[in-house]
């Protein structure tokens, strides 16, 4: 479905309320052609964690922490081996 808007003064289109709050993958395709996409989309910051390597290490990680339940630390053999 084709629908025409304008754009305003401020460079601003509106969508509807019904994309209010979501994430858009807005693409130059060539001038003048966009693409619009919804989605959700991964900042910079946090994209290393989406790596393979990292996913494995985590799942390794995960799966430890699984297997071993935290015990209550003794405190007096804490302190003896360090020193």
């Amino acid at each position: 479905m084709d629908i025409i808007k304008t754009v305003g003064s401020s460079g601003q289109i509106t969508l509807g309320k019904k994309f209010a709050g979501q994430s858009v993958l807005l693409t130059e395709m060539d001038k003048g052609v966009w693409l619009l996409k919804v989605g959700r989309f991964i900042p910079d910051n946090e994209k290393w964690i989406h790596h393979s390597q990292v996913q494995q290490e985590l799942d390794k990680a995960i799966d430890w922490a699984e297997n071993n339940p935290p015990e209550e630390t003794d405190l007096e053999n804490l302190k003896a081996r360090i020193k």
